[in-house]
């Protein structure tokens, strides 16, 4: 019965997984045959400045929409866990913008964060006299400013959280509920409840579910940093490690170049998920959850 995912697994990660490795170390260009060059390409990349950006700009975008993004699957499905008349639709809301193809899901911010006549710029010039806001402040430029296009891309994150919130509306369903009839018994708050009861009872599930994000918000931000902004505004705003290897190696076809940066991408994910999983140890351990 394993007989699929082991061939599944060996086909689309490990053999891919052992090209890049061999690629990493080579100078080739898809012309000619591979070239070794040793280390040469982890030298480049140290002393590569758009590399350092790309780094810099895909950690920024980890510290803060990972957290946010977990924040609000777990308010929706403390909210929404309910059976109540109008929480069908709106779960179904929740969960919609993810099931969005990316591309389209792209486009569809692009027009949502043009400055001039998109809806989100309209609605914060409520109020304001001479295109300024209600505070007299002009409307970001979401795709001319370096500030405004790296929030963009985090925005447009915060809505595809409808696989976590499934799996923590499931999680918050599932737990007993003679724990919350002995808090109601006691007379605690909706807020002791939630920080003394569910957070902790859910934070083994919370916790996988920031590991797991982690892992993949360095791959969210390919398509709309391409789509929405294209890498920029210049100099290199929302150039995000994938671009920069998608654009080595398919503009410039540099595919050895573009190995030897997936590899360090590769070790960076794998230290952050290791501190993580060890912060995880440390609160199972103090906690005994």
């Amino acid at each position: 019965m394993l007989t699929p995912y082991v061939l599944g697994l060996v086909v689309l990660v490990l053999a891919p997984f052992a090209v890049t490795l061999a690629l990493a170390f080579t100078d080739f260009d898809l012309i000619r045959p591979p070239v070794w060059s040793g280390a040469a390409n982890f030298g480049e990349l140290a002393g590569d400045p758009i590399f350092r950006t790309a780094v810099i700009n895909s950690l920024v975008f980890a510290a803060i929409a990972v957290p946010l993004r977990l924040l609000i699957a777990l308010g929706l499905a403390l909210l929404l866990h309910r059976r109540v008349a109008a929480g069908g639709p709106a779960r179904a809301a929740a969960v919609l913008p993810t099931a969005v193809p990316e591309i389209a899901y792209g486009l569809l911010w692009l027009w949502l964060l043009n400055p001039l006549y998109g809806p989100i710029n309209q609605i914060l010039r409520l109020g304001g006299e001479n295109g300024l806001t209600a505070f007299g402040r002009t409307p970001p430029l979401w795709l001319t400013d370096p500030a405004g296009a790296r929030a963009a891309i985090i925005l447009m994150s915060l809505f595809t959280i409808g696989e976590m919130f499934v799996i923590l509306l499931a999680v918050r369903r599932a737990l007993p509920r003679d724990v919350y009839e002995l808090a109601a018994l006691e007379d605690a708050t909706a807020w002791d409840v939630v920080r003394r009861v569910t957070l902790p009872l859910m934070a083994p599930v919370l916790g996988l579910l920031l590991i797991r994000d982690l892992i993949q918000s360095l791959q969210f931000s390919f398509v709309p940093a391409l789509v929405v902004t294209d890498g920029g505004p210049p100099p290199y705003a929302t150039t995000y490690v994938p671009l920069f290897i998608y654009r080595t190696s398919f503009e410039y076809l540099r595919y050895g170049y573009a190995a030897a940066a997936t590899l360090i991408m590769l070790v960076l994910t794998v230290a952050a998920v290791t501190v993580q999983w060890r912060l995880l140890r440390r609160y199972r351990d103090l906690y005994d959850v």
